[in-house]
């Protein structure tokens, strides 16, 4: 019999994907405008869809939209860069070693916890106000995340084929080179993709620290001026870039892994 669109893990048809993502996204921008339209909140708490249209016109011919957007674009990938450049391989022989693993896995976890925010006087007096210090905000609200997931993943190798390396006279590293790394690709991929979302989120806080420009500092001097049509323009704009290098990313990991989105 053939599943249906409602079962379980159900078959779903592309035409029928992009409806059903179309209308999400439509809906609650209707909700949205007939909320403001009614008159039941008023436009200073809640700007219309127009008014936040009509900002972000503004910003991008009076405003700088376009370096505040560069200058965020610069911050964010150079966090989470540095982050996977040292998390990447730590977090493989975390999720190899157990005595790596026993080591360093506590002390990620108990980090993983304290707020990205807590650590801005720090920052400040470590690294000062310039741009290092957006970037360290960044990396480390990133970091330990990316850490604990890339070691998880190798984890999740399965141990036969790890044995059956073993059986074939393989050296440890080539145990890693040949059986983990390529096993582990399309989930490292998938925790990159997750990472920079966190990465997008911390922003506004990084942009904390003695920012004078970015969407996050927009965002924050317009909450001064209770700007409320801007700091929806800018969380918007967060929020569309950060869906087009999600997809971005799961474009690449279809066109790097097509096994892996094989229909079963």
């Amino acid at each position: 019999m053939k599943p249906r669109m409602w079962s379980i893990r159900g078959p779903l048809g592309s035409r029928t994907y992009w409806t059903l993502a179309v209308t999400g996204l439509v809906l609650p921008l209707l909700l949205w405008w007939g909320l403001v339209e009614l008159a039941w909140l008023s436009k200073v708490f809640l700007p219309s869809p127009v008014m936040v249209w009509s900002r972000c016109i503004k910003w991008f011919t009076t405003d700088h939209l376009a370096s505040d957007v560069g200058i965020s674009c610069y911050r964010v990938i150079a966090g989470w860069l540095l982050s996977a450049v040292l998390a990447l391989p730590l977090g493989l022989f975390i999720g190899t070693f157990r005595p790596l693993q026993a080591l360093l896995e506590p002390l990620m976890e108990f980090v993983r916890y304290m707020p990205a925010v807590a650590f801005i006087p720090l920052v400040m007096i470590w690294v000062g106000i310039e741009e290092g210090a957006k970037i360290a905000i960044i990396f480390i609200g990133t970091f330990f995340q990316m850490i604990l997931m890339v070691a998880e993943d190798v984890r999740r190798v399965p141990s036969a084929q790890i044995e059956a390396a073993q059986t074939m006279g393989a050296t440890r590293m080539e145990i890693i080179e040949q059986v983990l790394l390529p096993s582990a690709k399309p989930a490292l991929l998938d925790t990159l993709r997750l990472t920079l979302g966190f990465a997008w989120t911390y922003l506004v806080v990084a942009e904390l620290v003695a920012a004078n420009s970015g969407l996050g500092y927009a965002i924050l001097k317009a909450q001064r001026f209770l700007q409320t049509d801007k700091i929806f323009a800018g969380i918007i704009l967060i929020g569309l870039i950060g869906l087009l290098t999600d997809q971005a990313f799961r474009w690449l990991h279809r066109k790097a892994f097509p096994w892996a989105h094989l229909k079963h």
